[in-house]
């Protein structure tokens, strides 16, 4: 590698420490460490704000500004207080029961929509609930945040990654319903058990706030029933169109806006109002990363890594397969998963072309890139956005919070994956 690509990565090191210390607020790490890329000319104003594969994902940042609005005009329907005392009051008021139910709502809503998309909107119920049950609300948070990635890798539309995976193998919805699907339930099943050894035993239940709960009428807490009604249309036409996006061929982050302006101009909210729920620091948080990934991949960084994992594991499909899959666990959690699989994607066909054309190798990128954004507090963008409305809310979570737990997940489920991969294609 070039002098170039040695200080590229230092400055890489330097961001991420910053980050991962929370010595100064991420955003300002993230923005510091992308615009002295820039300056050292590692990447250039093209590649950093036009390239598709090294530059800002617009996609992912638009994808999250329409839903944020969308989440913005929701909120003032009071939707969000009803689900909240309806899990509440279907849970009796007990936490661990809680986050079971929250979880379980998360993955399979992950699956169906985006892990992004499906936080934004369950992190408000979730406030709203340990608010009303004197509860912590940053292990709910976390767990959501974990439940979305692995539920989200069961579906094509569920996960970013996924989508760009699709978009280069040319697999289908139904791909990935059968091979990573079946795996995902089994994975849940497990999660839902490390949750309870994680966070369920510090629990305590209040039975006179469980009380209250019960006897409270969920249906009181809509305060417009136009808007509802308005709202929820307008988000099942978005999800109809999430769902069929290999039909219809509109990106989710198009569909979002879409959304978001219809549901603006036909409803009585203001804009002032609507855009309240918009996250920006999140959102320029996005961009410094992508800025930076983008320049390790405009100096031949990952590109390097890569193929030297590759050259390593050239003609041998099972240590290619396990390599790939643990490598890219480690990576999605130093590094976003999405530019991480947009940067090994084509990496990744070249392997396959000289394995004869087995699928199994997208299959163990696609495991490893979802499953190891668990890892850390900035693996994944569902990851980040929770951090991002936690500390809104006056609940900070710091790196370290998220990561101590996501450590212990990416590990055992990736571990369950490797057994997977190896007796369903290998054997």
């Amino acid at each position: 590698m070039s002098v170039l690509s040695w200080v590229s990565v230092a400055v890489f090191l330097a961001a991420y420490t910053l980050i991962a210390t929370e010595k100064i607020h991420r955003v300002a790490a993230a923005l510091g460490g992308a615009g002295i890329m820039l300056l050292i000319h590692a990447t250039g104003a093209e590649a950093a704000f036009f390239s598709e594969h090294a530059g800002i994902d617009w996609n992912v940042i638009f994808l999250l500004l329409g839903m944020m609005v969308i989440v913005g005009v929701l909120k003032e329907t009071g939707v969000f207080e009803y689900l909240a005392i309806w899990a509440a009051k279907r849970a009796k008021g007990r936490p661990f029961r809680l986050m079971v139910l929250l979880v379980l709502i998360t993955a399979g809503a992950s699956a169906l929509l985006d892990n992004v998309t499906t936080v934004l909107l369950i992190a408000p119920v979730t406030f709203l609930v340990c608010e009303r049950l004197a509860l912590p609300a940053a292990p709910f948070l976390i767990a959501e945040a974990m439940a979305s990635n692995i539920g989200g890798a069961a579906t094509l539309v569920g996960d970013p990654p996924n989508i760009i995976i699709a978009s280069r193998a040319g697999l289908t919805f139904n791909d990935f319903l059968i091979h990573m699907a079946p795996l995902v339930i089994v994975l849940m099943a497990v999660f839902i058990g490390l949750c309870w050894w994680m966070f369920g035993r510090g629990f305590r239940y209040d039975a006179d706030r469980a009380q209250e709960i019960m006897s409270l009428d969920e249906r009181e807490a809509i305060s417009d029933r136009r808007l509802l009604w308005q709202s929820l249309a307008v988000l099942a036409l978005v999800m109809v169109a999430f769902v069929l996006h290999p039909v219809l061929h509109y990106e989710p982050s198009v569909v979002a806006l879409l959304g978001a302006g219809v549901l603006v101009a036909v409803t009585k909210v203001r804009t002032e109002q609507a855009i309240a729920e918009v996250e920006w620091p999140t959102l320029v948080f996005f961009a410094g990363l992508f800025v930076m990934v983008g320049a390790l991949v405009e100096t031949g960084v990952i590109g390097a890594l890569s193929e030297a994992a590759v050259a390593a594991t050239a003609g041998r499909l099972e240590l290619a397969t396990m390599g790939l899959l643990g490598a890219s666990a480690v990576l999605s959690a130093i590094v976003d998963n999405i530019p991480y699989v947009a940067t090994m994607s084509p990496i990744v066909e070249g392997l396959v072309e000289a394995n004869g054309g087995d699928d199994v190798l997208w299959w163990a990128l696609a495991f490893g890139a979802d499953l190891g954004g668990n890892a850390t507090a900035v693996g994944a963008a569902a990851n980040v956005v929770v951090l991002g409305i936690a500390a809104r809310n006056g609940t900070p979570i710091s790196f370290w919070q998220f990561t101590k737990y996501g450590l212990i997940v990416t590990a055992v489920t990736v571990s369950l994956v490797a057994p997977y991969l190896w007796f369903r294609y290998l054997v």
